[in-house]
């Protein structure tokens, strides 16, 4: 069987669990003819254990108007912030610090984004990591 050649591939960040044909969705997916609610049902079950999260998706459009879906890993920021309980980053870094990170918070975060990183190392995907952290304004600490 040959391999079906897409039509159409769209990108999008949706909150896990919680997509909605709004803007967003119908604007990209609706000139394609893709069920919209077929899609928001398949994403949200299948993002339901990540509610809270941003998940970044690639949607892979056939001529038949079927899909495919690809999950990615949700942003580096999305997880610092969520490591951290913050809400956002600083507006005015270096100046103002939001928070502190430990290296073991980077470690898990590196080890999550790991398959989304274009990293050879664990060590140079914790780099990636603490690099973010920082122009978010967080701090990042050794472990206590």
């Amino acid at each position: 069987m040959a391999e079906r050649k897409p039509v159409a591939v769209v990108k999008a960040q949706l909150p896990a669990g919680k997509a909605t044909a709004g803007q967003q969705l119908g604007g990209a997916l609706g000139p394609h003819g893709v069920n919209i609610g077929a899609f928001i049902k398949q994403f949200n079950d299948a993002t339901s254990n990540q509610v809270g999260l941003i998940i970044p998706v690639i949607i892979k459009i056939y001529a038949d108007r079927s899909f495919d879906i690809t999950y990615k890993t949700p942003p580096a920021a999305v997880l610092i912030k969520k490591a951290i309980g913050v809400e956002k980053g600083s507006a005015k870094t270096p100046k103002m610090n939001v928070g502190k990170i430990t290296k073991k918070q980077i470690r898990e975060i590196a080890e999550t984004k790991m398959k989304d990183l274009n990293a050879a190392s664990i060590e140079a995907a914790m780099s990636m990591i603490a690099g973010s952290a920082r122009s978010m304004g967080i701090t990042v600490v050794d472990d206590e």
